[in-house]
Formats: structure tokens, C-alpha cells, sequence
């Protein structure tokens, strides 16, 4: 059985929705430009990780040699 999330930071379901309405109540109005912040900063996170996985298999496979 694989533990859920709350379970691993100790956060029970009271806690989980007294979380979700005080985002609710801060961010009532602003919550989609929030959230689309926030997936546009994975996006690039993500992009900046394959890049540098990208320079690291380059940079370690060596270069084909010229058959001339």
C-alpha cells in the first residue's frame, strides 16, 4: 500500500480543506492568472531539466568519427 501525500506530511482532511478555503478566500479572484503562473514556471522547470540532461548525454557520448 503506498502512502498518500497528506499521510507522509502528517496533514489529515480537516487540515486539507481548512487549506483549500483559505486558498479559496487569499486567492478567490486571482486563482486561474495563479495557477497558470504556476504550471508556465513547471513548464520551463522542465524545459531547463531536459536541456541540461540533453547537454550531459552530448557532453558523455562521444563524437562520431569522419569517414573520409
Amino acid at each position: 500500500m503506498h502512502p498518500t501525500l497528506g499521510y507522509i506530511f502528517g496533514i489529515g482532511t480537516t487540515e486539507l480543506l481548512v487549506i483549500a478555503i483559505l486558498t479559496l478566500i487569499l486567492f478567490g479572484n486571482r486563482l486561474p492568472s495563479v495557477m497558470r503562473s504556476l504550471g508556465r514556471g513547471v513548464v520551463e522547470f522542465k524545459k531547463g531539466i531536459q536541456g541540461i540532461e540533453d547537454d550531459l548525454d552530448s557532453s558523455s557520448s562521444p563524437a562520431p568519427k569522419k569517414s573520409d
